[in-house]
């Protein structure tokens, strides 16, 4: 399945990711773009295109096949250019604000008018904080609201989300977390079925093979005992609906400034990968951010698309990108011309605090 072939069978008319739920920290590590650089990247809501600028790329090609996700990565933009980083935060949802849409008419200025009227028609997505405004973000809402209270008190949360070092993270997680209705409900929830209809889409579980849940299970109990939930942003907004004192990397205070001085590097494209990668021509891009696509795709094509990929990479150009549940990855076959960087991936998983994921994959063009 590729590109094109899930847009036949996935609607693709709205939002269905207002955050970037794959962690910046660990796939800036795994890219490591150099200053002058020529990035593309799967557009999904814009963070992880926007981190990017922060090593000074020549250009970052954000392209998505969805209008409503280039409206998602517009309006980023058009906010990096007219708020200060507190309101920005506020705008997103990370913080609270009776302000959102005056902050909102700020940006219009910087807003082509398809953008600007996506989000005219949308203005409750700007009143409830962008950040929130996604299919897969009202998922973790229905989570929050209905799932957690029934397993845990609100001061359980608070406790968890506190964090603290691997010891006492461990224990709370043992002694006081992992419950029999922490399990049950979190399996009920995030199941094959339910996570199909109500979180992602089901044609996106057509590769999957075995228990979703488990699965999922597994890595969040790696995230909440083994990492620190204290400083995870993507937990924070799971549990609580906001960020709090963490966020993820391309909305930190010290990122701030470098984004907006590279934010006219950022080129938004829609369309297909397949479809760019034609366009830009052989060996034209420096490092891919391909986000989580392969699991879409059967093991056939999604090796016809990373052909055109490794095309499309310039010698010494590495590729990233996640595995969830359907494991992809270049062929053995093409060690002659790509190199996994299999314990950098490996390493990189460990300390991945969007914990959905089951394989992280850095690759080397050679």
């Amino acid at each position: 399945m590729s590109d094109t072939e899930i847009a036949a069978k996935a609607s693709f008319d709205a939002i269905r990711y207002a955050q970037c739920w794959e962690d910046a920290d660990i796939l800036l590590q795994g890219l490591n773009v150099q200053e002058g650089d020529v990035c593309l990247g799967i557009g999904s809501a814009g963070d992880n295109c926007l981190s990017l600028l922060t090593r000074r790329p020549q250009r970052v090609i954000a392209v998505d096949m969805n209008p409503a996700q280039l409206a998602c990565i517009a309006l980023r933009v058009a906010a990096y250019k007219s708020l200060e980083h507190h309101q920005l935060l506020e705008l997103i949802g990370s913080r609270p604000s009776e302000r959102r849409m005056a902050l909102f008419e700020r940006c219009t200025v910087h807003l082509a008018d398809e953008y600007r009227e996506f989000w005219r028609n949308n203005l409750g997505a700007i009143a409830g904080g962008i950040g929130g405004a996604g299919k897969f973000e009202r998922y973790f809402a229905l989570f929050r609201k209905y799932v957690i209270p029934l397993v845990h008190r609100p001061d359980t949360v608070r406790r968890l989300l506190e964090g603290g070092d691997r010891e006492r993270c461990a224990s709370f997680y043992d002694t006081t977390w992992n419950n029999l209705r922490w399990r049950m409900l979190f399996r009920l929830f995030f199941s094959r079925w339910l996570m199909g209809r109500l979180g992602r889409d089901p044609s996106f579980f057509a590769y999957v093979e075995g228990s979703v849940a488990d699965r999922i299970l597994a890595r969040t109990r790696h995230a909440l005992r083994e990492l620190d939930p204290g400083k995870n942003p993507y937990l924070h907004w799971i549990l609580t609906g906001r960020h709090g004192d963490v966020v993820p990397h391309a909305l930190r205070e010290e990122n701030f400034e470098a984004i907006r001085d590279n934010i006219d590097r950022l080129e938004i494209r829609r369309g297909t990968l397949e479809s760019v990668l034609a366009a830009e021509g052989p060996s034209s891009v420096d490092r891919f951010n391909l986000s989580d696509i392969f699991e879409y795709m059967s093991e056939e094509t999604a090796t016809s698309v990373l052909a055109q990929v490794v095309a499309a990479t310039r010698s010494g150009g590495r590729l990233a990108y996640w595995n969830m549940l359907a494991p992809r990855c270049c062929p053995a076959e093409w060690d002659d011309r790509v190199r996994r960087r299999h314990d950098l991936g490996q390493r990189l998983l460990a300390e991945d605090k969007a914990f959905f994921y089951s394989a992280f994959i850095v690759e080397k063009v050679l």
